[in-house]
């Protein structure tokens, strides 16, 4: 059942996708390719096809009017790139973006978010925690920590692999550890299998992780009816049932924030550090008339307490680096994780 949900939802989200890249196909050969028939274009498909207004605080209409107006036949191509980078901006959002013939227009609060807003520092997390004798197998670099009795697992890209198979070498090589530190702040997202690579190896009691549903009408509130997704079996495999903290931060984008998300529903796991940067939504996007290209998110996931958290997941705690700690070579964040898992497997 869990898996025909998820091979459910995978199918519809790829009908999607797949219609999204044939738009180009579709659309006539004469298509009037002009500054303000291109900006038109744009702005009409986020308006019926755009799935997050309803977080994003946006009047929609209100920029095109306030817009539009800047927009002329005459104008060029960096002029016009530069307007719909404002459009597109006023989304606050990392899954929206321009690809113009020379330039790329991202979210620029996101970027900030990322950079301004970290609550991570490299250079104390490898040289304290991970140090010079650290293990990396695949996508994961580890070492234990608090005199060996924590295990600490920094997993930095959810583009690099993370089989479970992977993950299973790396805990099988600490068996004494009282539990994980798993760090995946600045983790701006990746490949989705590798969530659930992770959480197979994680107490999986078949419950419910989110609800997603799929835009399917021009109105802003059409939407599918929501599609359930579970926690993935074990498969056979004997799950960590020890202390799991996980640490966040609002450098978590995309698949790091769902993973964040999904794990808040497992028993043995607790979410510490700071709120995610979001971006829950599957984009998807097509060709501009003029031959640029865009994408938005075309989905939105719900909460199990019935809240979207497309903007930033929460902690289960809030701890933020204190940088009189890092004066000092520590990360407080990851100190009192360890320190958690501690007295919990004490307990």
């Amino acid at each position: 059942m869990v898996k025909n949900n998820r091979n459910r939802l995978i199918c519809s989200v790829f009908s999607v996708l797949l219609f999204a890249g044939c738009e180009k196909a579709f659309m006539p050969g004469d298509a009037d390719a002009s500054p303000v028939a291109t900006f038109d274009y744009l702005w009409t498909q986020v308006d019926e096809r755009y799935s997050l207004f309803d977080v994003k605080d946006v009047d929609w209409a209100d920029l095109y009017d306030s817009l539009r107006p800047q927009v002329y036949d005459a104008m060029s191509d960096d002029s016009l790139f530069a307007v719909l980078r404002k459009l597109l901006s006023s989304l606050d959002d990392g899954h929206v973006n321009l690809w113009g013939n020379s330039d790329v227009a991202s979210s620029e609060a996101i970027f900030l978010q990322r950079y301004a807003g970290g609550n991570f520092d490299l250079n104390t997390v490898a040289l304290t925690y991970l140090r010079a004798d650290h293990h990396t197998t695949g996508g994961f670099a580890y070492n234990t920590i608090a005199d060996g009795q924590v295990l600490y697992i920094r997993y930095s890209s959810f583009s690099n692999s993370a089989s479970t198979h992977q993950l299973q070498t790396v805990i099988d090589r600490f068996p004494d550890a009282k539990g994980i530190v798993f760090d995946i702040r600045q983790n701006g997202g990746g490949v989705i299998q590798n969530e659930w690579n992770i959480m197979k190896l994680l107490p999986s009691r078949g419950q419910m992780l989110y609800s997603t549903q799929i835009k399917n009408g021009p109105g802003h509130s059409d939407f599918s009816q929501p599609t359930a997704v579970f926690a993935p079996d074990n498969d056979g495999v004997e799950p960590y049932t020890k202390p799991f903290v996980l640490l966040t931060d609002r450098g978590c984008y995309s698949a790091a924030s769902s993973f964040a998300l999904s794990l808040k529903t497992y028993d043995n796991v607790v979410v510490m550090g700071d709120t995610t940067a979001g971006g829950l939504a599957v984009p998807a996007g097509g060709a501009l008339p003029n031959g640029w290209h865009y994408r938005f998110g075309v989905t939105r996931t719900i909460a199990t307490d019935g809240v979207n958290y497309e903007n930033g997941v929460p902690p289960d705690h809030l701890v933020l680096l204190d940088p009189t700690a890092v004066a000092l070579h520590r990360d407080n964040i990851i100190d009192s994780a360890a320190s958690l898992i501690i007295v919990t497997s004490d307990q």
